[in-house]
């Protein structure tokens, strides 16, 4: 999981009233957390990242709880492109799910379904199986997001209050910005002389101990981060087994002055 202190920090108690909030309802309807562990570098990545695209598309269009997140991981890096979307912190992340699953070793592109799913990322097949199934089985831990503050005082930063109910032992929150619509040139390695436009980039992310059933995470964002095609995703996660409880997602462009 990423350090909170590298990308974000958090504070727990009671908060100001949100002036947006999304979802904290009844636990109930099922949902649907897609994350891709992907890369620039790679060039069978370009399907899977059309897919979440896709996928990310036809849930907006018909008002599904499902959601997708792009973490581009850097050990394609050295490889003849560096990828400008990578982090180091998403390549441990991966590395916590392998070890979760017992696989041991890290590829791209890989989809992982709630934390407890996984297979190549290009698979429609299974993707589409395992959001089905996914959206069946009813949520544990309601969550409610509202974005506080999407500029500060350096324009860098993005303020979310969270309310969460029924959190497992030891459960974490995770906490990502995510940018749809992002396009670029690579001139080196495996993908060299493509564009490639990608959608739902992980931009910033963090996770934090659920000490609290409220409180509030900022994250810091880059400078060229475009509010109005960015959401905000959060989702509760078991520590141990990275079963994920409860998600939602708000949009970034609703905070004021946003």
């Amino acid at each position: 999981m990423t350090d909170p202190s590298r990308t974000g920090s958090t504070s727990a108690g009671p908060q100001s009233s949100p002036q947006q909030e999304r979802d904290l309802g009844p636990a109930g309807g099922g949902f649907a957390v897609v994350e891709m562990f992907t890369s620039q570098g790679c060039n069978s990545c370009p399907p899977a990242e059309e897919l979440l695209t896709e996928i990310e598309r036809e849930a907006r269009q018909e008002g599904q709880p499902v959601y997708a997140l792009g973490f581009h991981v850097d050990y394609w890096d050295d490889l003849g492109w560096p990828d400008p979307f990578a982090d180091g912190a998403y390549t441990t992340r991966q590395g916590a799910y392998a070890r979760a699953f017992g696989s041991g070793g890290l590829y791209t592109p890989q989809m992982i379904v709630n934390g407890t799913t996984e297979f190549v990322g290009s698979d429609r097949r299974r993707a589409a199986t395992a959001i089905a199934a996914a959206l069946t089985e009813a949520a544990t831990t309601p969550l409610a997001l509202s974005v506080e503050d999407a500029a500060g005082g350096d324009g860098h930063r993005v303020v979310v209050d969270y309310r969460t109910e029924r959190p497992p032992p030891r459960a974490v929150l995770n906490v990502a910005v995510v940018e749809r619509g992002l396009e670029n040139d690579v001139p080196r390695g495996e993908n060299a002389g493509r564009t490639l436009r990608q959608d739902n980039v992980v931009r910033a992310f963090t996770s934090v101990g659920l000490d609290a059933p409220s409180g509030r995470v900022e994250l810091a964002v880059p400078p060229d981060l475009d509010p109005g095609h960015a959401s905000v995703v959060g989702y509760v996660q078991h520590h141990g087994n990275k079963a994920i409880v409860g998600a939602t997602a708000v949009e970034l462009a609703i905070a004021p002055g946003a």
